[in-house]
């Protein structure tokens, strides 16, 4: 295993994404159009995943700051922005979401 390299994609790079909902009681007391739209999200990096952009996604249940966080696979950083303002949740401004490099070990 190696640093943010792949042994069979060795040009892919490695994002961490975080998604902040609009108030930390979001998830108890979102409106119905509020959690249509994070059925879209949902939906939206379920393909990514399909897609192998997405590795791992979900809700991190910190009650005091709670958030989503996805781990993505991409050939150049130029493709995160693109990814993100096509997420549904962002373009409803549901959820502001930021990104950083990480330097990922996967397994061989």
């Amino acid at each position: 295993m190696s640093d943010n390299i792949s042994s069979s994609n060795l040009e892919k790079i490695h994002f961490i994404l975080k998604s902040t909902p609009p108030r930390t009681t979001f998830s108890q007391d979102m409106t119905d159009e509020e959690r249509n739209i994070m059925l879209q999200h949902i939906a939206y990096w379920t393909e990514k995943q399909k897609q192998g952009i997405a590795l791992v996604f979900g809700p991190v249940l910190n009650p005091t700051a709670p958030h989503g966080i996805a781990i993505i696979e991409v050939e150049n950083e130029d493709q995160v922005p693109k990814l993100i303002a096509e997420d549904p949740a962002v373009i409803a401004s549901v959820m502001t979401t930021e990104f950083y490099p990480m330097k990922a070990t996967l397994p061989q």
